[in-house]
């Protein structure tokens, strides 16, 4: 039984429809979900927590990301947890935020010579994984991450996105 209460608020044109994008979102963090409770040792308070995904564009995450992280120009997916979190400790009543930019993720897909449905999956457990606390700024954190991004898009029927390359 998950224990996320996701909500979801498309905000630009282009994306499929909500419901498409809601079973997605569910069949994706759900296994997300899962794989860190089950394997990671990952609590979860009795009550669903609830994350939100805002699905956007270019031009919106661009101003977010200069608005809060002094970097204007668009990215591919921002995270924004409720509460700072460490792995492994009990989330709260809200998790969080993950914001997701189209256009980006349209372009990656394309240079990485994989279905945009696959990447957004990829960038959905990334944003996730934020949430919680992991993240990829020293070089044994992003290995640490990468490496359970890897193992829970394995559960998806995914590749591994970072073969062949040094962790980001």
């Amino acid at each position: 039984m998950s224990q996320l209460d996701i909500q979801i608020a498309v905000e630009s044109d282009g994306w499929a429809d909500e419901t498409a994008l809601e079973a997605l979102a569910l069949r994706v963090l759900g296994a997300a979900e899962t794989y860190i409770a089950t394997k990671e040792a990952q609590p979860f308070p009795t009550q669903p927590t609830e994350v939100s995904l805002v699905f956007g564009d270019d031009e919106m995450i661009r101003e977010i990301n200069a608005e809060w992280r002094s970097k204007d120009k668009p990215t591919n997916v921002l995270s924004f947890p409720a509460f700072p979190l460490t792995p492994g400790k009990m989330p709260g009543p809200m998790l969080g935020d993950i914001i997701i930019a189209r256009e980006t993720v349209e372009r990656e897909a394309v240079d990485l010579e994989k279905s945009f449905e696959d990447h957004l999956t990829h960038l959905m457990v990334h944003g996730f994984l934020h949430l919680f606390g992991y993240d990829h700024i020293e070089n044994d954190d992003a290995e640490k991450m990468e490496a359970l991004e890897t193992r829970i898009l394995a559960e998806l029927g995914l590749s591994d996105p970072y073969a062949g390359q040094d962790p980001i």
